[in-house]
């Protein structure tokens, strides 16, 4: 078979499967979530009313108007604005708190999957030790040693979080190690270099992918449990943990205070978990 028929059959499957993955309306609608979130959050300006940290003594509690949407808070400020500036915080936290630990698990699952030995057994060791602890409980625990913060919030997930991609990156390495290219690779004299980073990882890193954006979810939710906890993103600046928290106190008063930063977190994280099923089809190898 010529390299352009190979090209265009590549292609070829490539298209249908992304005819699969629109065809889904989960993927879709998932798709259409996390884009608005995407342009929200780079371009709060655009679409925020006002001044996220304009204070207006005159309109203190204000339930949702045209005016207001989304009503005022306890210091006259919009909460629309403040929900809409805090996709900013809260996106970011979905990308920098868990690109560092996929980044480093899946390195250091794709060799201790492809190696083995001394350096399994290490590994697998270290494993059991980090999981018979709630992850949240680890990472509020790194958190009040380095102090509160996003940049400490961002190390202390990491710290923890990339465990899980090693452990799925592993598992995934040594099951593709049992098929035939792997061994072949061997047969020709490939590095082992070569063999873990242009063979198996690319036919690995598919169950990855989709942990990732499952997670990129709960990142989400775990970055708003630190700052409704104090944790992580400190007042004023607007981020959904920190806005819930702000609300608690008013909750039969000016109850949507907490309920539509609540809600723009459940909206975002259905959408990372909506592509997450999506890519799973999409990324499924097909014949």
């Amino acid at each position: 078979m010529s390299d352009v028929t190979v090209s265009q059959t590549q292609q070829a499957l490539k298209k249908s499967k992304l005819q699969i993955a629109l065809r889904k309306p989960g993927f879709v609608i998932g798709a259409i979530i996390i884009g608005l979130s995407a342009m929200l959050a780079i371009a709060p300006g655009v679409f925020a009313p006002y001044d996220p940290n304009l204070i207006s003594y005159l309109e203190v509690k204000q339930p949702p108007s045209w005016a207001h949407p989304f009503g005022t808070d306890m210091l006259g400020r919009d909460s629309l604005s403040r929900v809409i500036w805090a996709y900013t915080v809260n996106m970011q936290m979905a990308i920098l708190a868990t690109v560092f630990a996929m980044s480093f698990g899946v390195f250091v699952g794709a060799l201790v999957g492809y190696y083995r030995g001394i350096a399994d057994q290490i590994f697998g060791r270290l494993v059991d030790a980090i999981i018979t602890f709630p992850f949240l409980v680890l990472v509020i625990a790194v958190v009040a040693v380095l102090g509160p913060g996003l940049v400490n919030m961002y190390i202390a997930i990491s710290v923890v979080g990339w465990v899980y991609y090693a452990r799925l990156t592993r598992a995934e390495v040594i099951a593709q190690m049992g098929n035939d290219y792997a061994s072949a690779g061997v047969v020709m004299g490939y590095s082992d270099r070569r063999i873990i980073f242009r063979h198996l990882l690319p036919n690995a890193i598919t169950p990855v992918i989709v942990y990732w954006m499952t997670d990129m979810a709960l990142a989400i939710l775990l970055g708003s449990s630190l700052g409704y906890l104090g944790l992580g993103a400190q007042p004023p600046q607007a981020e959904w943990g920190v806005l819930i928290a702000e609300g608690r106190n008013f909750i039969t008063t000016a109850w949507w205070l907490s309920l539509m930063p609540g809600i723009a977190i459940v909206i975002t994280g259905l959408g990372f978990s909506l592509i997450g099923d999506g890519l799973a089809d999409l990324l499924r190898p097909r014949t």
